[in-house]
């Protein structure tokens, strides 16, 4: 068992050795901060590596969930690198707003275009973000905006995975090391409805609700017709359908805004909505 864990440790100094070697070649660096493992565990060995000459940018809009902005100002503190806030503005695209299969490509096209022009302003040289190995395998427009705007993934190039993330985060404190993958709350819309402030906000106020109950990871999908999926862990069902739950839960679904609400009986599955695409990206964004 002590070699066990001796090997453990070693692997782990051994990416953090390798991570912060990546980031020191460069003079400087902005990351792409979201209140997310992977993002906190970048911004970390970015001020590791470059102490005041990194920062960490967090991008506001209304696909932040409640919540989230705060959290990465947390991080952002206790690892001791400087934060900034960026307001995004990717629902003045239609194409982002129309909620096509490659949704995501427009947003992180924003997000990066935005933190270039910040980092001109405040002398930083490298972008980077928090992509890790683990997420090469799932369906993300987003690392094509990523490759666009000459993002760097010092997570990818060091091979490391959604678990040594997690054992570099708990290795150094970080209090999002087992925190549950968080994507925006665009995610949650059904693609090819439109993705708006108020649908995004309804999702929200009914994913807190759910919170508030005990009932975490979920996701609240956006269907059409207002309709709402619950997608939760598979031992919450007998919770979300007993009478007095799923009459609490419907009456205040209605209040927030929908005209329908349902249990997913497959339970929580983060990215499920990919499972529909039948999308020929070319196209969508000719």
């Amino acid at each position: 068992m002590a070699i066990e864990m001796n090997q453990n440790e070693n692997d782990t100094l051994e990416m953090i050795e390798s991570v912060v070697s990546f980031i020191t070649q460069f003079e400087s660096c902005a990351v792409a901060m979201s209140a997310g493992v992977d993002s906190a565990v970048v911004a970390k060995a970015a001020f590791l590596a470059l102490g005041d000459s990194a920062i960490a940018v967090t991008a506001e809009s209304p696909s932040l969930a409640s919540g989230e902005l705060r959290q990465a100002q947390e991080v952002a503190a206790l690892i001791g690198i400087e934060h900034q806030t960026i307001q995004t503005q990717e629902f003045s695209n239609p194409n982002y707003v129309k909620n096509q299969g490659d949704r995501c490509y427009f947003c992180k096209t924003e997000l990066y275009q935005q933190m270039q022009r910040l980092v001109t302003q405040v002398n930083r040289r490298v972008l980077l973000n928090g992509t890790n190995v683990d997420d090469l395998g799932d369906y993300r427009p987003g690392l094509e905006a990523a490759s666009e705007n000459q993002v760097l993934s010092p997570l990818v190039e060091c091979g490391i995975d959604k678990a040594g993330v997690r054992r570099l985060a708990q290795h150094w404190g970080l209090p999002v090391w087992d925190k549950p993958a968080s994507p925006c709350l665009s995610s949650r819309v059904a693609y090819g409805e439109e993705v708006t402030p108020q649908r995004l906000q309804m999702i929200d106020q009914a994913e807190q609700f759910l919170k508030m109950q005990g009932v975490t990871p979920v996701r609240v999908r956006y269907h059409g017709g207002d309709l709402a999926r619950i997608e939760a862990p598979l031992e919450f069902l007998p919770k979300l359908t007993s009478v007095q739950e799923r009459s609490a839960i419907e009456d205040k679904f209605r209040e927030i805004g929908f005209r329908f609400t349902t249990v997913d009986l497959t339970g929580f599955k983060s990215g499920s909505l990919n499972q529909l695409l039948q999308i020929d990206l070319s196209e969508s964004k000719a």
